[in-house]
């Protein structure tokens, strides 16, 4: 029996083409690409390709292109740079309670400076309410930043409303896009946004390297990592070559085939929730529409979620119950929370996220071992009260 992997969004294989485009930059390819010499040269070639490539899955320009450790240090970085460059000007920063953990702890940092973060609300299905958050922003607002989706619900938020709302305010607009590049479509040059995260490792590429795009004419950021002056000053450290690399590999894979396997992945999320409907008590939570195609939270009335999770592991069917940054605890979700959820439904969510490796013979075999082992621990309380 194969295994199924439906944990995407916590991270996703590295595609055999990627591992190929990597393979020579650890081996013969191996210079630095500040150096001046022939391998130098050589290897700065393949990080400005590369650079061009990440940048073409957001429509952006290759040098607005920071390249970073992953999401949590793009996000760090889009934050804490952009908000102490502009401590002068104010110390107040918009987010949401339904924001990746890189994007929440990173405003308890500058909140330890002295900066104010408000909260804008959300609604049942964790989308932000623009009128909330408009009511937020004051003279001190220097940064808004807003997630572009959510990576336990799938829910979309609007981000080209945000930007707007922002750009007609004169303030940064970040968001994290670590979860949708390379699922949905997007443009910086059509949405306005400031700073964007993309993390490589979301989009079958490796662990370990990600961007920030960084819009031009904004102001310089204070820098987390200083050294020798690498990425225009804005990222020190020598540059990891074969994870960029790959990086770029991931991104024009991504970019190629994007509106065909979305509506793939929209497919297979569709057959699912009919596959299991038949099922008394089954919830879905996130937006019904504005979501992630790949993206299913859902829930079975007397069912707790932990315990689904371990029996589909045990028929080799990975599924997470809240985000792998977290998943340490089995405390109820902050973005469940933030959406208003009893906590009894919360301990009952999982989330399945699908991917390039799935078909629909994997969805027939989920969807019949969850109805099996959520009828069959049913079937033991019910027999146990």
């Amino acid at each position: 029996m194969n295994a199924i992997y439906l944990d995407h969004n916590a991270t996703t294989p590295v595609h055999p083409d990627v591992l190929e485009a990597m393979l020579p930059l650890l081996k013969e390819d191996f210079g630095n690409p500040s150096s001046t010499h022939s391998r130098g040269r050589s290897a700065r070639v393949k990080m400005d390709e590369a650079r061009e490539q990440v940048a073409a899955l957001i429509h952006a320009d290759a040098r607005e292109i920071v390249f970073t450790s992953g999401g949590t240090e793009s996000d760090n970085l889009a934050i804490l740079g952009a908000a102490r460059a502009l401590r002068d000007k104010g110390r107040h920063i918009v987010t949401a309670r339904v924001e990746h953990p890189a994007v929440l702890n990173a405003c308890l940092e500058l909140q330890k400076e002295g900066f104010v973060i408000d909260y804008a609300p959300v609604d049942e299905f964790g989308r932000v309410r623009l009128d909330g958050l408009e009511a937020l922003i004051s003279d001190e607002t220097v940064l808004i930043t807003i997630q572009s989706a959510n990576s336990e619900v799938g829910t979309l938020q609007p981000i080209a409303a945000i930007g707007e709302i922002a750009r007609d305010r004169e303030i940064l607009f970040h968001t994290d896009a670590v979860q949708s590049a390379g699922k949905v479509p997007l443009d910086v040059k059509e949405v306005p946004v400031d700073l964007l995260s993309l993390s490589s490792h979301k989009l079958y590429g490796p662990k370990g390297v990600g961007a920030l795009y960084v819009r031009r004419g904004l102001p310089q950021l204070v820098p987390l990592i200083v050294g020798g002056g690498q990425e225009k000053k804005r990222r020190g450290g020598t540059e990891n070559l074969p994870g960029i690399a790959g990086f770029g590999r991931a991104a024009e894979l991504a970019a190629g085939d994007l509106e065909q396997e979305a509506e793939r992945l929209r497919q297979l999320k569709r057959r699912l929730r009919d596959g299991v409907s038949s099922l008394q008590g089954v919830r879905f939570f996130g937006h019904p529409d504005e979501s992630l195609p790949n993206t299913l939270n859902l829930g079975f009335e007397g069912v707790d979620g932990q315990t689904l999770m371990i029996r589909l592991d045990l028929d080799q069917i990975y599924v997470s119950t809240g985000t792998a940054c977290s998943s340490g605890s089995v405390l109820p979700s902050d973005v469940l929370t933030a959406m208003g959820m009893p906590e009894e439904q919360m301990r009952q969510s999982i989330r399945i996220s699908f991917g390039r490796s799935n078909g629909t013979e994997d969805v027939e075999r989920v969807a019949e071992a969850l109805v099996r082992i959520v009828t069959d621990i049913r079937e033991k309380q019910r027999m146990a009260s």
